[in-house]
């Protein structure tokens, strides 16, 4: 379909949906979830909101700090050569949605900052409607955003392709890359070759990590040999680096504000913590004494940014979950007695013979939530005292999820939608 068709069925589409009327296509299931989020959350459709600019200084620090600095090199070696030629731009922005680097061809980036996509201007969804950079950083997956599926009418001469970078750490989302141009520049496979340069730049991150890892362990080696008793040298995500006295572990989760001194690690019991160089030297106690988790609060409140946070008598830790993840440990916060994988299977996939996948999951969720998961059924531990935080707007619940029991939960509590 030509560019201008495709914008005339689109803004048809736009304008029979903020109706309420049949549309005359069904729009993309990721572009209708996001026009739900703005019309619940008031964005106008046709007024062009802005939030204050960031200032020179405050950009300079988010920058400084940013591991999306790290890779700009791998990021302008994949983008920039095409840009000029494609008259597009390429926008790097923060896991907050500010725009950090912009750069490009001198035509567009004009075009653009008329539109205020400037450094430092906030392209936060709940800021500026549906767009390449906060659409991508709610639904955490790579989006393009054609013309009219913009919800706001003075962005419908542009269209983005938006991919999110994650941190391979820790899975923390750090950002979006995004290829922006007027709509009849951009190609269809835009968002793939957007998506392929993001995977390039978590895999020069990975790289860096692991050579991290490998400066840490030449510290660890000898300073391991002369101690007696079990230790673990970890970088400051958990990663282990070395270990003597016991089985090794990919990662050791860290409790909240990690300190040195005497300090409980949920895989580890007691433990005393000393710095080193690029991470920390964990002398384990002698006798294993765990101590139990006693609170958990799963917080979904916040579209993109999920996490679990464990409580016990020593201190906490928070983990961030992955959007599979974060379905899970709903639907077990949801049922007190637990369910089977079958059950969990069909919750999730609507298929009850994906058991293989559900198992594997929860494996994974369990390492990081020692002590607060339990299994045969599948359920929190029955001393474990579960908070479920949900976001005001039952229709903002896990906004991208498929699962048929978050789907249900999402409509049941809401009144007839203005979106099919």
């Amino acid at each position: 379909m030509h560019p201008r068709e495709a914008t005339r069925l689109l803004k048809g589409v736009r304008a029979a949906a903020l109706a309420g009327d049949r549309p005359p296509a069904a729009p993309r299931p990721e572009i209708a979830e996001s026009w739900r989020r703005m019309l619940a959350g008031g964005v106008h459709p046709d007024r062009d909101a802005r939030s204050r600019m960031l200032s020179a200084a405050e950009t300079e620090e988010r920058r400084h700090v940013s591991p999306l600095r790290e890779v700009l090199p791998v990021l302008r070696e994949g983008l920039l050569p095409a840009l000029d030629g494609a008259l597009h731009i390429m926008v790097v922005a923060d896991a907050d949605g500010r725009l950090l680097w912009r750069e490009g061809h001198s035509s567009i980036l004009r075009k653009a900052d008329r539109l205020g996509f400037a450094v430092g201007a906030d392209w936060d969804e709940a800021v500026v409607g549906t767009n390449g950079v906060g659409t991508a950083l709610v639904a955490r997956r790579p989006v393009q955003v054609f013309s009219a599926e913009h919800f706001v009418s003075s962005h419908h001469e542009w269209t983005c392709a938006g991919a999110p970078v994650r941190d391979p750490r820790d899975g923390r989302l750090l950002g979006v890359v995004d290829v922006s141009g007027p709509l009849a520049t951009m190609h269809p496979a835009t968002l793939a070759w957007v998506s392929s340069v993001a995977r390039l730049a978590e895999r020069e991150l990975r790289i860096r990590h692991l050579e991290s890892l490998e400066r840490l362990r030449a510290v660890a080696a000898p300073l391991l040999a002369r101690l007696p008793g079990r230790a673990v040298v970890v970088d400051p995500h958990g990663w282990t680096a070395a270990v003597t006295g016991l089985a090794p572990a990919d990662r050791i989760p860290l409790p909240k504000d990690f300190a040195p001194g005497r300090v409980w690690v949920p895989q580890l019991g007691d433990c005393v913590a000393e710095p080193l160089p690029g991470g920390w030297l964990l002398r384990i106690s002698q006798e294993r004494t765990g101590t139990a988790a006693t609170r958990v609060v799963v917080d979904l409140s916040r579209a993109g940014s999920w996490s679990a946070t464990v409580y016990g008598s020593s201190g906490s830790w928070s983990q961030e979950l992955s959007p599979r993840h974060a379905e899970l440990l709903f639907l077990l916060a949801e049922s007190p007695r637990g369910r089977s994988a079958a059950e969990l299977s069909a919750e999730v996939f609507g298929d009850p013979t994906r058991t293989v996948t559900v198992r594997a999951e929860l494996s994974r969720v369990r390492r990081h939530l020692a002590g607060v998961l339990a299994h045969r059924p599948y359920r929190f531990a029955e001393d474990v005292e579960v908070e479920l935080i949900r976001p005001e707007d039952p229709a903002a619940l896990l906004p991208h999820s498929t699962a048929p029991a978050v789907v249900r939960a999402r409509l049941g509590r809401t009144g007839p939608g203005m979106i099919p």
